[in-house]
């Protein structure tokens, strides 16, 4: 058995971590000493792995500990789930290890690759192969269409020119400018809102691996948010709607974060019934209610508003399918 300094120094842990697992009952030590230490064996041992490997896939301490406790936190199905994340990093691994073969061989003949060879040899390590496939990037028209890279780089260059010069993000011609904007977002994405919110996820975790500016992400975000405010506040007392721009200025990043996790438990259990899928929904329905409140009559007008007009999804990620989705696992919890 091991003492806990020992189980620590070997995971590569804090004794303090240990001690908090076993403060809140996610990993009790299966004996103690005569000297009153922790002690732990190989069920000790393998359930930390398990807790590890689900922190690492994005879950809380308080989500894990339930889903220990299901068929889906056994150690067979954890070990599973790790196997098929590391196939998926071998096979985006093999592919940059192709493009960097390749461009080895024409270094060592002595010639010069073309500008092309290096930009692709670029893309293949960049960060956009942490959120898409290449079978994905090949359907993705932001990536394949010369013409909608052009536009978006266009429509940099007004938005840019628009903060120099001190316009309004809810201006008239900033608004414009995100009008035209989500309508190229929805071309450039294939009409796919499960790409658009990779998109969406990429973009804000990786603004500086990008070089996006980020006072042009922030300029962008406030002039979609005032067109789509426009369109609430035919639904929406002003009380409502200036609850909602509070709530977007402080904590509007988190929804493209939990719309990307969403979207990907969806894959992972399209029945929404494992206990990852119900932590989320929750996590959903407590944005959502900060957002808004909890009035029965506000949350009518505004699911009524978001399923009359199509503009106030635009661009977000969000369909008819994980609306579906969340209500389903809602309905499985309670």
């Amino acid at each position: 058995m091991l003492k806990v300094g020992e189980l620590a120094a070997l995971a590569g842990l804090t004794v303090r971590t240990l001690h908090h697992y076993d403060s809140i009952g996610l990993l009790q030590p299966s004996a103690r000493s005569d000297a009153g230490y922790r002690l732990y064996d190989r069920d000790d041992v393998a359930r930390l792995h398990r807790i590890q490997a689900l922190r690492s896939f994005g879950m809380g301490l308080a989500d894990i500990g339930l889903y220990l406790d299901s068929p889906e936190g056994s150690p067979l199905a954890v070990v599973e789930r790790q196997l098929r994340a590391l196939d998926r990093q071998l096979r985006e691994a093999a592919r940059v290890r192709d493009q960097l073969q390749r461009l080895h061989g024409e270094l060592a003949a002595g010639r010069q690759p073309d500008l092309s060879t290096w930009l692709h040899s670029l893309e293949q390590m960049s960060m956009i192969e942490k959120y898409f496939t290449q079978d994905e990037l090949a359907r993705l028209p932001m990536y394949t269409d010369e013409a909608i890279k052009a536009q978006f780089k266009g429509m940099v260059d007004e938005a840019m020119a628009l903060i120099r010069t001190q316009v309004a993000p809810d201006s008239d011609t900033a608004k414009e400018l995100a009008r035209r904007w989500l309508e190229a977002f929805g071309r450039g994405t294939g009409g796919d809102p499960e790409l658009a919110a990779r998109m969406n996820l990429m973009a804000q975790r990786e603004k500086e691996a990008a070089g996006i500016p980020p006072e042009l992400m922030d300029y962008m975000m406030a002039a979609m948010g005032a067109v789509k405010h426009e369109v609430w506040a035919r639904y929406l007392a002003p009380d409502v709607l200036a609850r909602m721009r509070s709530h977007y200025a402080s904590r509007g990043q988190e929804w493209t974060v939990l719309i990307g996790q969403v979207r990907e438990q969806m894959r992972a259990d399209p029945d929404a019934t494992q206990p990852a899928s119900l932590a989320l929904g929750r996590q959903w329905m407590a944005l959502f209610h900060d957002m808004i409140g909890t009035d029965p009559d506000v949350v009518a007008a505004f699911r009524r508003a978001t399923e009359e007009q199509p503009m106030l999804r635009k661009g977000s990620g969000i369909s008819d399918e994980v609306i579906a989705w969340l209500r389903k696992g809602l309905a499985t919890a309670q």
